[in-house]
């Protein structure tokens, strides 16, 4: 079950509140990009970042010299899934389907080496599943400009939006068209880089995840 606190309890539409714990993993495994909030001399900062999971830790990186993974006190990570644009009868019931996770807490530097290269193997399987294997492993002067933050999943919250629009009782007989426009991420065809040499084809974990 997920915590229940202040600040992850819905104030409305409390019915839109997941508490399976698992159902935060599910998303969090199917994102790609989460928006990492902190306060950075004095202001907010929100940062489009990569991340990965191992059980329940999400791990964010980047830069040693990056503001936002030097920012002291507590962060809040955001994950979200665009399902569906809600066209309802009145542009008041407008809406999205969506899935959301937000994650409060206090991150940690990681300063174990083995730690250290498990997330960051954790974060590079989470954009492309088998790759890390595929790849050369980053050496002891890329590892050390790399600063990798591991943040506890205790204090998170799950938010879903489902279903049709919810137009008011007497907007129904208005002759406007209602409905959900569903909207789906997939992949295109690999573009090889221009210097790749010729014989060099799509790995099978690349090319198992094209969009058919």
């Amino acid at each position: 079950m997920l915590s229940t606190t202040e600040r992850t309890r819905l104030g409305r539409a409390k019915h839109k509140a997941r508490t399976d714990r698992q159902e935060l993993y599910d998303l969090l495994d199917t994102g790609m990009v989460c928006h990492l909030g902190v306060i950075a001399r004095g202001a907010p900062m929100v940062v489009p970042t990569c991340y990965g999971r191992i059980g329940d830790t999400l791990y964010v990186h980047g830069s040693t010299g990056a503001r936002s993974l030097r920012a002291p006190g507590e962060v809040c990570v955001t994950v979200t899934h665009l399902d569906g644009i809600v066209l309802a009868r009145s542009a008041f019931h407008h809406s999205v389907n969506h899935r959301s996770a937000m994650v409060y807490g206090t991150p940690r530097e990681v300063t174990d080496e083995a730690e250290h290269l498990a997330a960051l193997r954790a974060v590079t399987e989470q954009l492309a599943p088998g790759q890390w294997d595929a790849v050369r492993p980053p050496t002891a002067k890329e590892l050390a400009a790399t600063r990798v933050l591991a943040l506890s999943l205790e204090e998170a919250s799950v938010k879903v939006r489902t279903g049709p629009p919810a137009d008011d009782e007497e907007d129904y007989a208005l002759p406007t068209w209602a409905g959900v426009l569903p909207v789906r991420q997939v992949f295109g065809g690999p573009e090889p880089d221009p210097v790749l040499p010729e014989g060099i084809g799509v790995p099978a974990h690349i090319a198992g995840r094209l969009s058919r």
